[in-house]
């Protein structure tokens, strides 16, 4: 079954709900208490979630823990990921932080810059090494993803060395730099300047609706 990528990203949403909800205490959630915290509709909301079956009832609404759970069955991988990240700037350091990314389901492996200061060290407790060592550390580690968040320059030599590693599957790039890879790599985009010009476009054009 073909997913569309904004469902899977409401599907994050949901869950991200679900948990806080789950922790206030709330045991039944309707399709439109979701859209209104979500700034959904009702009927998207429906939609997204009967593409999984049903899994709500019709004026009762959905069990709250029941549906947390089965979303996380959906997004849920039946193994751990391994992610080396290459860029350990201001953008790279704030994720590194993060909670979000302190999951059971990810595994920070290996982090990669090119500043000696950083090379040797421990950041968020995982070993940064040099640039020039990601083809064999990712092979070692066996570190299917990686996260780039380096300089638009610097962009394709860091994915031609994590390609040549032999076990690169996706990259997730938070860098503006253009590269090319292989087909059967997945590669998802994070431009945060793009975004906010699209942003500042729809608040210019008002008539015009984000498709």
């Amino acid at each position: 079954m073909k997913i569309a990528e904004p469902t899977i990203e409401r599907l994050v949403q949901y869950h991200r709900l679900l948990e806080r909800l789950r922790e206030e205490g709330h045991r039944v959630v309707s399709s439109q208490q979701i859209g209104e915290l979500l700034g959904f509709k009702a009927s998207q909301v429906r939609k997204d979630l009967s593409y999984f079956g049903e899994i709500g009832k019709r004026g009762v609404g959905y069990h709250v823990e029941r549906l947390c759970d089965h979303i996380v069955q959906i997004l849920s991988s039946p193994k751990i990921w391994r992610i080396a990240m290459a860029g350990i700037g201001n953008i790279g350091t704030a994720l590194l932080s993060n909670q979000s990314f302190r999951s059971p389901k990810l595994r920070f492996e290996a982090l990669f810059d090119i500043d000696t200061r950083k090379i040797g060290s421990e950041i968020f407790g995982v070993h940064c090494w040099d640039a020039s060592e990601i083809p064999v550390v990712m092979a070692e580690r066996k570190t299917e993803v990686l996260i780039l968040a380096v300089p638009a320059r610097a962009a394709q030599s860091c994915v031609d060395l994590a390609i040549s590693s032999g076990v690169l599957r996706g990259v997730l790039a938070l860098t503006q730099g253009s590269f090319v890879v292989p087909d059967e790599i997945l590669v998802v985009r994070v431009d945060i300047p793009a975004e906010l010009e699209k942003l500042l476009f729809f608040l210019k054009q008002p008539e015009v609706i984000p498709g």
